[in-house]
């Protein structure tokens, strides 16, 4: 199985590689991989770590998660958290807090939805301990939230008395 996962990795390089216009030779320099030892990835004969699959990313200019879900280290859903966190962090029109309280609105949505994680779990930590969480949800950018001092409607609950 794991086989199958690696060629059908080694057949998607090879197409964003041909869509890059790109040679093996031009691919391998561009990735400071060697040329012989992408060929092999690209067969399906060997598999690739992490670090290889980002360096040949950024060589095609694509997603090196798009590469970890074609070799089976990452799964699709994951993925499209990571890339949407990203993005969200990566917007030059919103200030950090922003950023933060957005994080937060996203990651009470996955968790009413059964799709929390870990990571949801210390994005609102860090939200609600620091000073980008203090007021979140108040003000213009309310989000739909039902009190001032929440987000997404009850993202952030305050301790009780």
């Amino acid at each position: 199985m794991a086989s199958l996962n690696v060629g059908n990795l080694g057949g998607y390089l090879r197409e964003q590689r041909r869509n890059a216009q790109l040679s093996l030779r031009q691919l391998s320099e561009a990735a400071g991989v060697s040329n012989p030892y992408l060929s092999q990835i690209e067969r399906g004969l060997r598999k690739p770590s992490a670090d290889i699959l980002q360096q040949l990313a950024k060589a095609l200019r694509i997603s090196a998660e798009t590469l970890y879900v074609q070799a089976g280290m990452l799964d699709e859903r994951e993925r499209e958290e990571l890339e949407t966190r990203a993005v969200i962090l990566a917007d030059p029109s919103i200030n950090e807090r922003q950023k933060q309280v957005l994080l937060q609105i996203y990651e009470s949505f996955r968790k009413e939805n059964g799709l929390g994680t870990e990571t949801a779990e210390s994005t609102e930590a860090t939200a609600t301990a620091g000073p980008a969480g203090k007021g979140a949800g108040t003000g213009s950018g309310d989000a739909g939230g039902d009190t001032p001092g929440t987000a997404g409607g009850g993202a952030v609950t305050p301790p009780s008395h």
